[in-house]
């Protein structure tokens, strides 16, 4: 034959028209996409899950804060209020638990009227104050906080003690001479020892906290505070006589 065939076990073939079997055990191409799509989706569906249930934790931490925020934006008052009555609350228990004897019983009527303090009175004042400070300070550089310390030591610290003080003993059954008594014994020792506690309190509460956070942050420093402030309006009262 001519010199474009060859021989093939007894026949005579061209060679481009020689085929060339391909072991069965060999995966296809196909196959091996598949294979190779598998193993790399594998971890992808592993780190989704992963991050999935990280973000899910993750907004269940944050969706009590970010519903507490919201009520700040919708219901600023009432939200302010309420947190306030349930701090006054804890620290009126805090402070019972301290001071109780053994063989004494904790007193609801104490911590009713405490958290209707902080409910009624100090909740809305704390409101009003923080926004009446940002109102006539607004910047907040150093001068401007030491500026809103000084106000609130000056005018809103006197007021606020003398209310709850006034308050807590008329609610006691005083009488205005016995309620007058008491603020000319109690209230300077209070203001004295409020200047060692709130102007650290009020400096990073003016200098790094939102306007819409102050109270907050306020009404969580008075936690230690309405300890101490509990205790002395449980003390005995003044006798007038």
């Amino acid at each position: 034959m001519g010199s474009g065939y060859v021989r093939i076990i007894g026949k005579w073939q061209q060679p481009w028209k020689t085929k060339t079997s391909i072991p069965s055990s060999f995966p296809s191409v196909h196959q091996l996409r598949n294979i190779r799509n598998s193993e790399i989706s594998r971890p992808i569906n592993l780190l989704s899950s992963r991050s999935f249930s990280s973000s899910s934790s993750r907004s269940s931490k944050i969706g009590f804060l970010g519903w507490y925020l919201g009520m700040l934006e919708t219901s600023p008052l009432i939200t302010k209020s309420v947190t306030s009555s349930l701090i006054f609350a804890a620290a009126d228990l805090t402070s019972q638990k301290i001071m109780l004897p053994p063989s004494g019983s904790f007193d609801p009527i104490r911590t009713l009227r405490m958290t209707g303090y902080g409910l009624l009175i100090l909740g809305p004042s704390q409101h009003l104050w923080f926004n009446f400070v940002a109102k006539v300070l607004p910047k907040r550089d150093v001068i401007t906080t030491l500026k809103k310390i000084i106000m609130g030591q000056a005018i809103f610290g006197p007021c606020i003690n003398s209310v709850f003080f006034s308050v807590n003993a008329a609610l006691q059954g005083e009488s205005g001479d016995e309620i007058v008594a008491r603020l000319k014994r109690d209230l300077l020792p209070t203001q004295l020892n409020g200047l060692l506690y709130w102007p650290i309190c009020d400096f990073v509460t003016f200098r790094f906290v939102p306007v819409h956070l102050q109270p907050l942050m306020n009404s969580s420093c008075s936690y230690l505070w309405t300890i101490y402030l509990t205790y002395m309006a449980s003390l005995r009262k003044v006798c007038t006589d």
